[in-house]
């Protein structure tokens, strides 16, 4: 069990707090691209337990700002964007994406008060359709560099980005997904889908190597094992099944430090998704979607999550205050939780049933748990680190950043004797036959 001190350590992330100041440690997504879509590219923002204000000048730069002006204290999420910054609408302070204030015009005209006033400022940058924050010390010449991901190396054809809100800690949303044995409960289904209607869904297609439902695999194959190894990135989560008649389905899944996971979701895409905290109550799942073969069909991707999430907040339409849309009948007939079907409403629900922070001093983890066993132990040791004044792992410059390619993911299945290779060797070969140049990965 878990002390209470121990888990304020590992969950508060507010400035100043130990926890806090490693996360500012590395790039937050702070919004999707498309947020700042439209005439008004200006959005209010809460990460990492501050108020912030996004916005993208005339010339296309992106600022994010605190949002009370040093004047007065007005919201500057209701300030007009126009003569290359962010003008308070309260007495016309005008701000630039540094921070700097360039203009007070309510003052007298020789007034140099304006040459003094800095908002506190975060560099913002783009990639993979999420503007990404870097709020830790230094600014950006001590920003980490990113990672040759597949994510991040892809075309802008191959990758979908989206986001959801979920209502509790950013520990205990990352920690389901590193939890390779709910799957068989969780996410189980009596009877197995149209392969057809696959596209986007998770744990829908069949495994590499078979033409077995995944439905079919987690709901037969409740015991998996599970073996976790520490790595230059977080943590690489090896899950196998077996299968019988010498066969094996083997699942390479990964945690990215801080907050971080990279899972697959069909023979051809996999995805990386982000937890953020908002604050300690609350965080977004950011996750980017990547094809190694055709173009990700957007729109049918956008269509299928705007079925549970509602804009602008990308808020799910079912939670706590309508019971999830459980269903008695549903649960004796067609799934486990009797929560419809779409598997991020089944995380929803588990994550947020915890409380807004869990009480880990009441629970017991046993031996399927190996993964968030394994992660806390790196959380801890590098919140440890970052008070050292050393540099946590995967907070790295650019020539190290890109030799971390992937990372590895697969779902296959495989003859027992040759388990130990099979994920290298898949992933070679769906790598070698990508549209695009998809490095090896790691």
């Amino acid at each position: 069990m878990m002390s209470a001190q121990e888990n304020e350590l590992i969950t508060r992330i507010g400035p100043g707090t130990p926890c806090g100041n490693l996360m500012r440690r590395y790039w937050q997504p702070a919004a999707l691209v498309e947020e700042l879509d439209g005439p008004r590219p200006v959005k209010a923002v809460r990460l990492l337990g501050e108020d912030l204000v996004l916005f993208r000048d005339e010339a296309g730069r992106y600022g994010l700002l605190r949002r009370d002006c040093p004047h007065r204290g007005a919201d500057l999420a209701y300030g007009r964007r126009e003569d290359g910054g962010l003008r308070c609408a309260f007495h016309g302070w005008l701000f630039d994406v540094t921070g700097q204030c360039i203009e007070t015009p309510a003052e007298p005209v020789d007034s140099r008060l304006c040459r003094h006033i800095r908002q506190p400022a975060y560099p913002v940058v783009e990639k993979a359709g999420i503007l990404w924050a870097y709020m830790g010390p230094g600014g950006l010449a001590a920003a980490p560099a990113f990672p040759a991901f597949d994510c991040f190396v892809a075309p802008d054809t191959h990758t979908f980005a989206f986001k959801g809100l979920w209502e509790c800690n950013w520990l205990q949303a990352l920690e389901v997904g590193i939890d390779p044995a709910h799957a068989s409960y969780l996410h189980r289904f009596f009877e197995d889908e149209d392969r057809s209607q696959a596209y986007g869904k998770q744990f829908r297609d069949a495994s590499a190597d078979s033409d077995i439902p995944m439905t079919r695999v987690l709901r037969e194959h409740g015991r998996p094992t599970i073996e976790v190894e520490e790595t230059g990135y977080g943590l690489k989560i090896l899950t196998t099944r077996d299968l019988g008649n010498g066969n094996t389905h083997v699942r390479l899944t990964n945690q990215i430090f801080p907050h971080a996971i990279s899972i697959p979701l069909s023979q051809e895409m996999m995805l990386t998704q982000w937890h953020v905290p908002v604050d300690d109550v609350n965080c977004y799942w950011y996750t980017v979607f990547t094809s190694f073969g055709a173009p990700v069909d957007k729109a049918a991707m956008r269509a299928q999550r705007l079925q549970v999430y509602e804009l602008p907040e990308y808020r799910s339409k079912v939670g706590r205050a309508n019971n999830y849309g459980f269903d008695p009948h549903e649960q004796q007939t067609r799934t486990y939780t009797g929560m419809g079907e779409d598997i991020n409403v089944h995380d929803q629900w588990a994550v947020e049933s915890l409380g807004r922070i869990q009480d880990r001093t009441r629970e017991h983890l046993g031996a399927s748990d190996k993964a968030i066993s394994a992660y806390r132990r790196l959380l801890k040791r590098s919140i440890e680190q970052v008070r050292k004044g050393e540099a946590p792992v995967l907070a790295v410059g650019a020539e190290e950043a890109r030799q971390v390619t992937g990372p590895l993911t697969i779902d296959g299945v495989a003859a027992h004797a040759v388990v130990a290779t099979y994920a290298a060797e898949t992933d070679r070969r769906r790598r070698q036959g990508a549209t695009w140049p998809a490095v090896a990965a790691e």
